[in-house]
């Protein structure tokens, strides 16, 4: 009899300091701090160059990151997508040669610092056209071209856009993924 409830104790003891432990560290990740190991923030000084050079908000263009890339530069999809912002070569192309760049190389979508800044004009020229952010990133994703076309064709109502009537399932996904980020940096790193 003893031997039980000395077993009852232990296990009573075990239970509570588990429940100690479970609360502790849920405690522990609903700190800013703890979210901020989900939710980092690489590139910062990179990023915020350059969102406000194009006039960008930058914690958009870091949850473009996380989406495209998990934040690795050297990154390269299966339709050839290139870099941290995922760059197709022909779009990086087109940019430099709307920019001027005449010293770019398709080997500068691997650099860090050239493809944030090619993708963040990229993303600026994209607000200046659709002034919404949802089609924004659904152009980013899916082509310039395919959001126009939906847009004429009446597949997206622009006065009543849901993510949800997106045509494409890959790009729907991409706009969810980004925009579910999107909020999350803005909470976890704006000063004001």
């Amino acid at each position: 009899m003893k031997k039980r409830r000395l077993w009852f104790r232990l296990i009573k003891r075990g239970l509570i300091g588990l429940l100690v432990i479970v609360i502790g560290l849920g405690l522990f990740f609903q700190t800013s701090y703890a979210q901020k190991l989900f939710y980092p923030y690489p590139y910062r000084p990179i990023v915020e160059k350059y969102a406000v050079q194009y006039g960008v908000d930058p914690f958009l263009v870091i949850a473009v990151i996380r989406a495209e890339s998990n934040f690795m530069p050297q990154s390269q999809s299966h339709k050839g997508a290139q870099g941290l912002m995922q760059l197709m070569p022909d779009t990086a192309e087109w940019i430099a040669k709307s920019k001027g760049d005449k010293s770019f190389t398709l080997e500068d979508l691997k650099d860090p610092e050239k493809n944030i800044q090619y993708g963040t004009w990229y993303l600026a020229s994209l607000q200046k056209e659709f002034n919404n952010t949802t089609l924004v990133l659904a152009a980013y994703n899916g082509g310039r071209g395919h959001v126009q076309e939906w847009i004429k064709t009446q597949q997206l109502d622009i006065d009543h856009l849901r993510v949800e009537d997106i045509p494409f399932q890959e790009t729907r996904k991409y706009v969810q993924r980004v925009l579910f980020y999107y909020p999350k940096y803005k909470a976890l790193y704006s000063t004001g």
